[in-house]
């Protein structure tokens, strides 16, 4: 049960982050949204691959988790910068996934 808690967080993390890294894109100054961009991207590659792992059962991920924690506090941090709804969605996924994350090694 715990994995598919957490499979979905990431999953819903994923998915914003994407959308967040395109969504800035048509912003009017994409130079401002650079590391926004960047950090969803990133982001969303960290909980894409913790993702794939938990899939198929390995049991060691502690560590994993712990760096998908970082980023998706990074990510969270970044996006809570700008008051775009896109940005301030993922933050919030972001945010709900480190939940996850957390309540997955407690």
């Amino acid at each position: 049960m715990r994995n598919e808690k957490m499979i979905s967080a990431l999953g819903n993390c994923i998915n914003h982050c994407n959308y967040c890294a395109d969504a800035c894109l048509d912003e009017e100054n994409v130079e401002m949204m650079k590391d926004c961009i960047r950090t969803d991207r990133v982001c969303a590659e960290v909980c894409s691959t913790l993702n794939q792992v938990l899939a198929t059962g390995y049991s060691d991920t502690k560590d994993l988790v712990k760096y998908c924690i970082k980023v998706c506090v990074a990510c969270a941090e970044e996006c809570a910068k700008h008051d775009h709804k896109h940005c301030q969605d993922c933050a919030k996924a972001c945010r709900e996934c480190v939940s996850a994350c957390e309540a997955y090694l407690a």
